[in-house]
């Protein structure tokens, strides 16, 4: 069924209901009533006409088409366009309905919009999906309104069953790539931090130049130079060690099951670590995954090919969250039988208790013997924001006291894992990304990878 009453046509059949009762007691009323009848039988099938009228060169008068990605990135505002033409002779009014993936939970993707004859609209909205895997759109319902508007034409532009996969936030990912090629991260937090002593390659040796340190002059070079005078310097060109491994650890625990904004802690974890992979790839390093919880997971062995950053994209579409307790054993096991060469192991997890941190303590201390270990776990923000709030009552005092307690044995891990010489941080979910990326680039500045 194609063909729909609009709330005009109801309200003029409400005004000749009323007009018919008024006419029982003023008969001399109920003639022209009739003819208002028939004239408004004859305007509503003029206008069902109108708008069922063929065109020329055109099976239909109206097109409508959805234009969005191939893929979605999760956590992120996706653009969709919804592009409609109009082959009418007339001006029509529009409501557009898209039929968007129930994972959304949204029903006010409704648009009201006008086109003039022969010309196209485009309207434009954005979805942010929150799990990642396959999204089915429906049809792009669109209600063909005339001037008269007394009824409307429904337009099934697009029948549905097209299947959009969500990945992890590779929109992120190439925001922090583009501000890493020109040398911009500042923009997005990522601090400029002095390298301190010497950890660098040589790369090539030329000529000297205003401002170059003289530490690097390589006098040996200069002096087999003929002639003199400064034009004759040559100075050491170093660049940054490159061909580090880098691994980044998942924990797929229930512990990574958390919501913040929408989104589980390990979905933070996964856009993290496909930013990170791709920065240590810009950086010349090789990038590397693992992910466990009961049973270790996937691995992707530390590599510097083309088309390596795709492999671990999609891996990490893959991952779920466990329900079951990480066996931080087997990660151990994992990580000794698969990683031969010393690396910057960046272990994504979560520890709410200093407790739950020290069972696990004597696998941690065991992985920083032979690698770089940073943990990585994530502040209760929704803790932060009870602690600001006023405590009008005893009761929320006592709630205070108990929130600030968990807020102090986080930074008591902080403090247990350093003291054996584990590297840790601790930061919102927001900032999980630019955070890592800071520890990175000071390992490698302080020389430690």
């Amino acid at each position: 069924m194609s063909l729909f009453l609009t709330r005009r046509f109801f309200y003029l059949c409400a005004a000749l209901i009323a007009g018919f009762v008024v006419a029982f007691f003023l008969p001399w009323l109920l003639g022209p009533m009739e003819i208002l009848l028939g004239a408004a039988g004859l305007l509503t099938l003029l206008d069902a006409a109108l708008l069922y009228a063929p065109t020329k060169g055109s099976p239909t008068p109206l097109f409508g088409r959805r234009v969005l990605g191939d893929k979605l990135s999760n956590g992120d505002d996706n653009e969709v366009k919804l592009f409609l033409e109009s082959r009418y002779r007339f001006g029509i009014q529009m409501e557009v309905i898209d039929e968007i993936p129930h994972q959304f939970q949204r029903r006010d993707v409704l648009f009201e919009a006008s086109i003039a004859p022969g010309q196209t609209q485009v309207i434009t909205y954005q979805l942010r999906p929150t799990k990642r895997g396959e999204y089915e759109f429906g049809a792009l319902n669109v209600y063909a309104a005339s001037p008269l508007r007394l009824v409307r034409r429904r337009f099934r532009c697009e029948e549905g069953g097209r299947v959009v996969p969500v990945y992890p936030s590779f929109l992120q990912m190439r925001q922090y790539e583009l501000l890493a090629i020109h040398n911009r991260l500042t923009e997005v937090g990522v601090k400029r931090i002095r390298r301190v002593g010497q950890s660098m390659e040589f790369e090539q040796i030329r000529p000297y130049a205003g401002g170059d340190d003289p530490r690097t002059i390589n006098w040996k070079a200069s002096a087999r130079r003929a002639g003199g005078g400064s034009d004759t310097l040559v100075v050491n060109h170093f660049q940054d060690e490159r061909a580090q491994q880098v691994y980044c650890l998942i924990d797929k625990g229930r512990v990574m099951r958390m919501p913040f904004e929408g989104l589980s802690l390990l979905d933070y974890a996964i856009n993290a670590t496909l930013v990170m992979s791709n920065i240590a790839l810009i950086k010349h390093d090789k990038a590397g995954l693992i992910t466990f919880a009961n049973k270790p997971g996937a691995t992707v062995a530390a590599e510097r090919r083309p088309g390596h950053l795709r492999t671990i994209l999609e891996v990490l579409y893959r991952q779920k969250t466990q329900y079951l307790e990480t066996d931080y054993e087997r990660l151990y096991a994992t990580v000794r039988a698969k990683i031969k060469q010393r690396s910057l192991l960046i272990l994504f997890t979560n520890f709410e208790t200093l407790q739950g941190m020290e069972r696990q303590l004597p696998y941690l201390r065991a992985l920083s013997k032979a690698h770089l270990l940073l943990v990585v776990f994530f502040e209760n923000t929704e803790l932060r924001t009870f602690l600001d709030a006023p405590a009008d009552t005893t009761a929320d005092v006592y709630n205070q006291t108990i929130a600030e307690k968990f807020q102090q044995e986080k930074r008591q891990i902080v403090l247990e894992l350093q003291r054996y010489g584990i590297q840790a941080l601790l930061t919102p979910p927001q900032l999980l990304t630019v955070n890592t990326i800071n520890k990175y680039l000071e390992f490698k500045a302080r020389g430690l990878i």
